[in-house]
């Protein structure tokens, strides 16, 4: 049986819970066409994160990776395209490291892309009725951290698999003590992020998406 892993954060910022890892948790063990699930929880700290990554990665020989993190403001469920190789922290990582204007992987390249069918999985997610979008950021902080070093991982050991990363908004608990946040239940979060990793799965490449262009 073929694996897909797909990763979320502990939790951070003063927050009691994570809805990256709360949200992939029932994804333990699911089948996927001829493949299985296999979750893993990340630190959210800077270069930590990528070993716990890179271990996980090496156990599971995966041919999919999907790492999924918190973006509190976020209305939808955003399909990242890109991730830089800077390391800019407005906040403290959950060790108290604040890297500023620093590499994500020195002498790496400026930024990979996403090589997921993000297109394809944003409109699918949108057919299921789950809001979704394109994001052209990933942020400079632990998350795109983490995709950055997922995709150069991935090229330099594991040229034939695929990865990518996924935003999830809030969790209504977390916007309640908000003024004006958006949020998403658990349940819709969970069923988002299944319906994300089959179409990831399914599709090598973006198919030709009428009706314009997906933002």
């Amino acid at each position: 049986m073929k694996t897909i892993l797909v990763t979320g954060f502990e939790p951070f910022g003063g927050d009691r819970i994570n809805p990256s890892w709360e949200a992939i948790k029932p994804l333990q063990g699911c089948q996927v066409a001829d493949a299985i699930i296999e979750v893993c929880q990340l630190p959210c700290i800077f270069d930590i994160a990528l070993q716990h990554l890179n271990t996980a990665i090496d156990r599971t020989q995966p041919e999919l990776v999907i790492s999924v993190g918190q973006a509190g403001g976020r209305a939808d469920i955003s399909v990242e395209r890109v991730a830089i190789n800077i390391n800019d922290a407005s906040i403290p990582d959950n060790k108290g490291n604040q890297p500023i204007d620093t590499p994500v992987i020195s002498g790496g390249p400026v930024a990979y892309l996403s090589n997921l069918p993000i297109k394809t999985m944003v409109n699918t997610l949108r057919q299921a009725g789950i809001p979704a979008s394109v994001s052209q950021t990933a942020g400079t902080f632990v998350c795109n951290h983490v995709m950055y070093g997922l995709l150069h991982y991935l090229t330099q050991n594991y040229p034939s698999a695929r990865g990518g990363f996924i935003h999830v908004p809030y969790l209504p608990e977390q916007a309640k003590i908000l003024f004006d946040t958006p949020s998403m239940t658990l349940e819709l979060m969970t069923k988002a992020l299944k319906v994300a990793i089959e179409t990831a799965w399914e599709n090598k490449s973006d198919t030709v998406v009428t009706g314009g262009a997906i933002h």
